[in-house]
C-alpha cells in the first residue's frame, strides 16, 4: 500500500477546486432563472437566461403570428363586418382602431405611413385582439359595439386614436366624459 500524504501542492490544488465550486454555487444562487453552462473548449462559464429563451421561442414564432393575424383577426373581421361599398368607411374606422392597438399606439401619419407593422406585433397583443374580436362575434356582432370595445382597449393602454382632422375632436371629447 502506498502511503498517500498530501503535499502542499495537493492541498493548494484542493483549496482552489473548493473555491471554484463555491464560486459556481454562489453564481448559480445569484442568477435564479438562469442556467450556468461550462464551455468545454475554454472551461469558461456562460449564463443562459432560460426564461428569456423560453419566452422568445414561444412568442416570436413567425408562423404563429402570421396564422393568428390572417386566419384569426383579419378573417373574423372580414367575415363579420358589414360588406359592401356603403360600409367601407365604417370598416376603415374599425380597422384603424385595431391597428392602433396592434401597433401599440402608433397612428397613421399625415403622409399615410405608420412606421410600424401590426403583423409583427407582440403575440400577447395579437392574442388579446383575437379574444376581443371572437368575444364580439359570439355576443353582439354589432360593429358599433366592436368599435367601442376597440376604443376602450386603446384607452386602457393610453394608446390614443386615429385622428385625421379636427372634426373628430368632439367625438373623442364626448367619449372621454365619464
Amino acid at each position: 500500500m502506498e502511503n498517500k500524504k498530501k503535499t502542499a501542492k495537493d492541498i493548494e490544488l484542493e483549496k482552489l477546486k473548493n473555491i471554484e465550486k463555491l464560486e459556481i454555487l454562489q453564481k448559480a444562487k445569484e442568477t435564479q432563472g438562469k442556467q450556468l453552462t461550462i464551455n468545454i473548449e475554454d472551461g469558461g462559464l456562460k449564463e443562459i437566461d432560460e426564461l428569456k429563451e423560453l419566452i422568445d421561442q414561444k412568442f416570436d414564432n413567425p408562423e404563429e403570428k402570421h396564422s393568428l393575424f390572417y386566419n384569426g383577426i383579419q378573417n373574423l373581421l372580414k367575415k363579420y363586418l358589414p360588406k359592401g361599398k356603403e360600409y367601407a368607411e365604417q370598416r376603415k374606422i374599425i380597422h384603424e382602431e385595431k391597428l392602433i392597438f396592434l401597433n401599440r399606439g402608433v397612428a397613421l401619419k399625415p403622409d399615410g405611413t405608420r412606421g410600424s407593422d401590426s403583423r409583427m406585433t407582440y403575440a400577447e397583443d395579437m392574442n388579446e385582439m383575437a379574444k376581443l374580436i371572437s368575444d364580439w362575434v359570439l355576443t353582439s356582432q354589432d360593429f358599433v359595439d366592436l368599435y367601442l370595445k376597440l376604443y376602450e382597449l386603446n384607452e386602457k393602454y393610453d394608446y390614443g386614436h386615429q385622428i385625421n382632422d379636427d372634426s373628430s375632436n368632439p367625438f373623442f371629447n364626448r367619449m372621454n366624459e365619464k
